[in-house]
């Protein structure tokens, strides 16, 4: 694997910013090269389309997402570990560079189902359903998937309510509500 460049990385990092802000549609090339500073050549060097560069954003942010998740998962190996997303969605939705979730816009705004980066949005959602799934599969392994949607549906539940009716305790509530539901599983606590 190559070694990004300074400017890709900075095409990156802009269009990150900008595409939170105002949606995928809405920014435009020529707004990502007035704000990066970038030629448009340079643009095109390194991505062939504006979808390309959807994709390495869409990519960046998940590795970016997952290795936050493992990282959280790893510190407490309890069943209750997984509620750790619910405190990272709280922390980020505290911030003023919450706008939702890139993930979820991108599959809103590039719905067709065989569209590469609707694919690549959903398959975001279900690694981080397969991320809670593996913790909770060594408490309650009969129970684990199914817990790992429940906890999904919750967390995408959690960021668009933040988002659409600026709730910023959504991610509390959330979290209260899988804490009921590892409860109701007897995962909790189990020592097996």
């Amino acid at each position: 694997m190559t070694q990004k460049t300074p400017r890709k990385q900075h095409l990156i990092d802009t269009a990150l910013r900008l595409f939170n802000e105002r949606g995928y549609h809405a920014t435009g090339i020529d707004l990502i090269l007035a704000e990066s500073g970038v030629s448009k050549a340079t643009l095109y060097k390194h991505f062939a389309s504006k979808e390309a560069l959807i994709l390495a954003v869409l990519e960046q942010r998940h590795r970016q997402l997952i290795e936050a998740l493992q990282q959280q998962l790893s510190a407490d190996p309890r069943p209750e570990g997984v509620l750790a997303i619910f405190d990272m969605l709280d922390s980020w939705f505290q911030t003023v560079e919450f706008f939702g979730c890139n993930f979820i816009r991108a599959s809103g705004e590039y719905s067709a189902a065989e569209d590469a980066i609707h694919r690549f949005s959903a398959g975001h959602k279900s690694e981080m359903g397969r991320q809670l799934e593996r913790h909770l599969s060594a408490h309650c392994p009969e129970q684990s998937t199914q817990l790992a949607n429940d906890l999904m549906l919750l967390v995408d539940g959690a960021i668009v309510t933040a988002q659409m009716h600026n709730a910023k305790d959504a991610a509390k509530r959330a979290r209260q509500i899988a804490q009921m539901l590892l409860v109701d599983a007897r995962c909790m606590g189990r020592t097996e």
